[in-house]
């Protein structure tokens, strides 16, 4: 059974998804062992008062404890007399006494160190010793985890990046469909990855260049840049050879354009804008893109959470509780526009778990999106919906990305942000509500009856029993075993746990899965199979994230060396003038960059702005947070769109194209997001200011 398992494994799977496991396996094991350390601490304190004088073998005092004072003085006083007698002031003599008793001193607290060394001497037994072997292990196991961070992040990064251009899995408008939508987008890569590589030289021979000496970490990170640049330049180019078998001949050149990953294209205007020094100075600067690729290692723990939050979400999506949770809704029979809304309202609480938007919809999409069409919803509201569960929850405890805001801007807390985020979340709701039930419905509130319903509801509710205890179980064990609430900054290393026991649970019960498609129902796999799948999926998928990540970030420096934010004025005629600017700039944003490099750069550059024009720090991210969804969610890249058209498939997606109907028919997967998201902002960007005005 373990050959033929071996056996069906592909050399992608040794090559790519076994090693990034093993890399977020030690990221989870680096963080909870902080966590086991400090119980460690505890618990040995409680059994040996003052454990941490124990912790190493005490040293011998090389003080002399049976000092001869008066003997000790006299050669003080000789040494005193032999004293230069040609210096510029006279000295005054030296006091006998005052040295006798700095002797007498300076004896008892070499007394007392012997005695203390003794003491400590006589309290470390074989039990303490074995204790201490075990904490000192784990402390070791901690530090290791510190340094290796970075390793850790830059491995996951290009390791994951490889596997996704390799698999074609990068984000891109519209898919790879015909033989010129392939050599344009490859070319492009070639072109995206070389010019990387070649920065990375440059900022490699920049470090060693400049005469200060570099340690041996930071040159190791170098190496490690310039090698994996070269292996993914020599995949892209490896990619240009080996097409698609099911591409169609010919193309268009417009629409091949749109194949190009966005990754790609940030990184050829990034690269044209340093390369040819179209900055402040007008001096090139190679090694820019390699400077701000290096940014991430600055908040590498972060952008590791990134990474488990797409396992979890990719771990998720091989468990049935999505479809469980669907299934509650069945029995009443509720109508397409009212399941819409519930659907993504509850959405919101696995996207703040998972990290972002963009990993919900990745996650659970398909099987929203086929639950829906199988409830007889339209595919246009069905694809809105899709695009929109990911949008709700990013304000919700404990979404990454909010920590992220805190941790770069102390001018807010996660708990404000959080606190008020509340409150954006329920508007957002109840104007989704709102605009799905009235602009298009096309069915009749008929629900069913509650005697009917209840009963099966019930009856739907007992498979979810399960789950809900495991879950239960994992939070309480690191409640109370390792003293860790599950909050925004310990759930990244909770969660996996989380799943992998779900996972198991399935595997021993023999639970029945659910397609890629969420129509049919599948035999279960067994639990290697399903958290091989998983990180599979998880591999090109944070290689596709992380990279794209990492070229906002340059993308960003490019915009923030071009002097654009410079053009703002100084000074507002008014605080209504200045929102209504950031307003327009924080949605541009959030169309064309990925949300957490758009964070890093709205940090250095607009927050100040905003501040000084008399916006709080709290209502100016709250703004900021509703203003990238609405970005994500709006033409032309669309980012959310394009990663719900990625999870249900090119057919489903063309089959929802309209040629009949009034506009907003036609277009409802566009419109009902923009109009939902566009009010909340004006109401989240302008009440707050007019409140202000009126008190």
């Amino acid at each position: 059974m373990v050959s033929n398992t071996l056996k069906s494994r592909s050399p992608i799977e040794w090559l790519s998804s076994l090693p990034a496991c093993i890399l977020l396996l030690m990221v989870v094991i680096f963080s909870t062992s902080s966590d086991v350390h400090n119980q460690i601490l505890q618990v040995g304190e409680h059994y040996w008062e003052g454990y941490y004088k124990l912790r190493t073998d005490p040293e011998l005092p090389s003080c002399d404890a049976q000092l001869d004072v008066e003997a000790a003085v006299q050669e003080r006083l000789a040494e005193s007399a032999e004293e230069d007698d040609f210096g510029l002031f006279d000295a005054e003599p030296a006091d006998p006494e005052l040295i006798r008793q700095s002797i007498i001193n300076s004896k008892a607290d070499c007394v007392a160190a012997f005695e203390s060394y003794e003491e400590t001497k006589q309290r470390i037994t074989p039990a303490l010793e074995t204790f201490r072997a075990v904490e000192l292990f784990v402390s070791e196991v901690i530090a290791v985890g510190i340094m290796s961070q970075k390793f850790i992040l830059v491995g996951l990064i290009l390791l994951c990046a490889t596997t996704a251009t390799f698999t074609r899995h990068h984000i891109a408008m519209r898919p790879v469909m015909s033989r010129l939508d392939h050599y344009v987008a490859s070319t492009a890569q070639l072109a995206a990855n070389g010019l990387l590589l070649a920065s990375a030289v440059a900022f490699r021979d920049l470090a060693h260049s400049d005469g200060s000496k570099i340690t041996a970490d930071v040159a190791f990170i170098h190496e490690l840049w310039v090698y994996g640049f070269g292996v993914l330049t020599i995949m892209s180019a490896i990619n240009i050879f080996r097409p698609a078998a099911d591409l169609t001949p010919g193309g268009n050149i417009g629409r091949a354009g749109l194949a190009i990953p966005l990754y790609a294209t940030m990184t050829i205007i990034a690269a044209a804008f340093f390369f040819f020094g179209l900055g402040e100075g007008n001096k090139p600067n190679p090694a820019a893109l390699g400077i701000h690729l290096d940014k991430l290692l600055d908040l590498s723990d972060m952008f590791l959470n990134v990474g488990l939050y797409v396992w979890i979400g990719m771990m998720l999506k091989q468990t049935r509780f999505a479809s469980l949770v669907l299934s509650l809704f069945k029995p009443w029979k509720l109508p397409p526009e009212l399941l819409v809304v519930l659907v993504v309202i509850l959405a919101a609480i696995p996207t703040a778990y998972t990290g972002g938007s963009g990993i919900f919809v990745i996650a659970a999409g398909a099987v929203i999106y086929h639950e829906l069409r199988a409830a007889g919803t339209r595919r246009q509201l069905a694809l809105a919906a899709t695009a929109m569960s990911g949008s709700m929850g990013v304000v919700l405890r404990p979404c990454l990305l909010v920590v992220v805001i805190a941790f770069m801007n102390r001018e807010v807390t996660t708990d404000q942000l959080f606190g008020w985020g509340v409150y954006v979340f329920m508007l957002s709701a109840v104007m989704f509500g709102f605009f799905a039930l009235t602009l298009n419905r096309q069915s009749k509130f008929e629900l069913a009856s509650p005697g009917q319903a209840f009963p099966e509801m019930l009856q739907a509710f007992r498979p979810l029993i399960p789950y809900i205890i495991l879950s239960v179980a994992v939070v309480l064990f690191y409640r109370y075993a390792v003293n860790v609430r599950l909050d925004e900054f310990s759930a990244a290393r909770i969660l996996p746990v989380m799943m992998l026991v779900i996972l198991i649970y399935e595997h021993v019960t023999k639970k029945e899965a659910v397609s890629e498609d969420g129509k049919t129902k599948i035999p279960h796999k067994g639990i290697e199979t399903n958290i091989r799948t998983a990180t599979n999926q998880t591999t090109a998928e944070i290689g596709a994230l992380l990279l794209l990540i990492g070229c906002t970030i340059c993308l960003g420096g490019t915009i923030e060396r071009s002097g654009i934010v410079e053009t703002f004025p100084a000074e507002f005629s008014s605080v209504w003038a200045a929102m209504g600017l950031l307003v327009c700039v924080l949605i541009v944003m959030g169309m064309i960059m990925e949300p957490f490099g758009a964070v890093i750069l709205v940090s250095q550059t607009i927050a100040p702005i905003a501040y000084s024009a008399g916006i709080d720090p709290i209502h100016f991210w709250m703004l900021t947070l509703v203003a990238f969804e609405l970005g994500y969610l709006s033409p032309p890249v669309a980012l959310n769109h394009l990663l719900a058209r990625q999870v249900v498939g090119e057919k489903e997606a063309l089959a929802a194209v309209l040629t009949e109907g009034t506009f907003y028919q036609r277009y409802e997967k566009i419109l009902l997001p923009l109009i939902t998201m566009g009010t909340v902002l004006l109401i989240v960007a302008f009440t707050p200011l007019f409140y202000q005005m009126m008190s």
